[in-house]
């Protein structure tokens, strides 16, 4: 078979001139008798027909065997193949690369081919990667949206939001996030604190307190709130409160998780009342610590009191208040304990004096009989003894009886713990000479 082109010969099974690099074109075999028919026929109808001779078909039919005498076959498999690679190669050329012209091209050898494919597989392995990684970024960006959005709108952010209110001083907008984080988790206690701290920004300590108050009597067995209140005590200096917050509270589980803040009251020994003589007073507490306790009714501290040590003695009659507190080994105070006593020792009668009221002849010795811790006072002219009056005279001595008179005698006793004295004892002596 020969070249369209160049007409150069092109063995079987090449698929390309070996001359020119032409593509070869597969056509059908040429019959020259059916050009001859068509001439004749067309001859025919012009009126210029002539009779066809066996002498002309027979040179048409050596011919033909001589100039196409491969004109038409059929491809076998490795031609097949070499076709399919020729147009591979053309559509990754018109993907890749300028196309050529079908002049001056030539058979590509299979090394190049496979170079070719291989680039086609990791552009293609790019474009999907690319793919991936896009389709990737969009979901990520999707999802930090959401939480952001979540983020937003949760209660972290209506506490942090509401601190950064207050430090611009908008504790309107302060509250509003503070109670929008409590509707959201009301046993979280960042946002009572948070809405304390509106409060001590504006001096009012009370009303800082009466946040965690509230809170608490809402939910007493909120370890949290207990402890949030407890850190806002010891934060503002306000440490005596602590014991008082405690002090009310029953549930065992808050007790003991802050065990180390608790500090219990004094107890007092022997109990408040009214006694008749000289007591001792002892002061315990369960908690480990000290003890400070005042006897003039004022509320005791760690600077003011008196560490306890020894029983507190009572010994002058009266009423005594006796208040103490525990400061345990954190130097929480307890809640003050208060107990008070009254001392009243017993008032004897009126004093004995002897001899009885009458006449007497003979001049005798008055005598007073004086009890323990007494001591006896009298007169002779019949004024009421008084220890800080000069008629007024101590009994130390039986005292002699006036010749020829009458002498009205008075005694008393005094206490000498108390100086309380009993009722006046009087006696009427007359002596007369025989």
């Amino acid at each position: 078979m020969r070249c369209t082109h160049c007409g150069a010969i092109i063995r079987d099974g090449q698929v390309v001139c070996p001359k020119c690099g032409a593509e070869v074109q597969i056509v059908p075999d040429y019959n020259p008798l059916e050009d001859v028919l068509a001439r004749e026929v067309k001859g025919s109808v012009e009126g210029a027909t002539r009779q066809i001779r066996t002498g002309d078909i027979r040179k048409y039919r050596r011919d033909d065997r001589t100039k196409n005498v491969n004109a038409t076959r059929v491809l076998g498999q490795e031609e097949m193949r070499n076709l399919r690679d020729r147009r591979r190669l053309d559509d990754a050329r018109s993907s890749g690369e300028p196309r050529r012209s079908t002049e001056g091209t030539r058979r590509q050898p299979t090394g190049e081919l496979r170079r070719l494919r291989q680039q086609k597989r990791l552009e293609a392995a790019k474009k999907k990667r690319r793919n991936l990684l896009i389709t990737l970024f969009c979901i990520l960006a999707l999802i930090v949206t959401g939480i952001y959005l979540v983020y937003q709108n949760s209660y972290t952010s209506m506490i942090n939001k509401g601190y950064r209110s207050i430090q611009s001083g908008d504790y309107g907008a302060a509250e509003e996030y503070f109670s929008r984080a409590v509707r959201k988790d009301e046993s979280r206690p960042e946002a009572y604190t948070g809405r304390a701290q509106i409060y001590i920004a504006q001096d009012d300590l009370e009303g800082a307190e009466d946040v965690f108050l509230s809170a608490i009597e809402t939910q007493p067995t909120n370890v949290q709130l207990y402890q949030a209140a407890i850190d806002f005590y010891m934060d503002t200096e306000q440490t005596g409160k602590v014991s008082a917050l405690l002090e009310n509270c029953e549930d065992e589980n808050v007790l003991g998780a802050v065990s180390e803040y608790v500090s219990s009251s004094p107890v007092f020994t022997p109990k408040a009342g009214t006694y008749s003589e000289v007591q001792e007073i002892t002061i315990t507490s369960d908690t480990e610590g000290d003890i400070y306790y005042t006897t003039d009714g004022s509320d005791p501290t760690a600077k003011t009191g008196t560490r306890y040590t020894d029983p507190v003695l009572l010994q002058t009659e009266g009423k005594t208040e006796i208040r103490a507190i525990t400061v345990n080994e954190n130097d929480i105070p307890s809640v003050v304990s208060s107990s008070v006593y009254t001392i009243e020792f017993p008032i004897e009668d009126a004093p004995a004096v002897t001899p009885s009221t009458g006449q007497y002849t003979e001049p005798a010795q008055i005598t007073i009989t004086v009890p323990e811790g007494y001591t006896a006072y009298y007169t002779t002219d019949g004024s009421t003894p008084d220890p800080e009056s000069s008629s007024t005279r101590k009994y130390t001595r039986p005292v002699n009886m006036p010749e020829n008179a009458q002498t009205i005698f008075n005694a008393i006793l005094v206490n000498d713990q108390n100086g309380k004295a009993t009722e006046v004892t009087t006696r009427n002596y007359i002596t007369t000479s025989n």
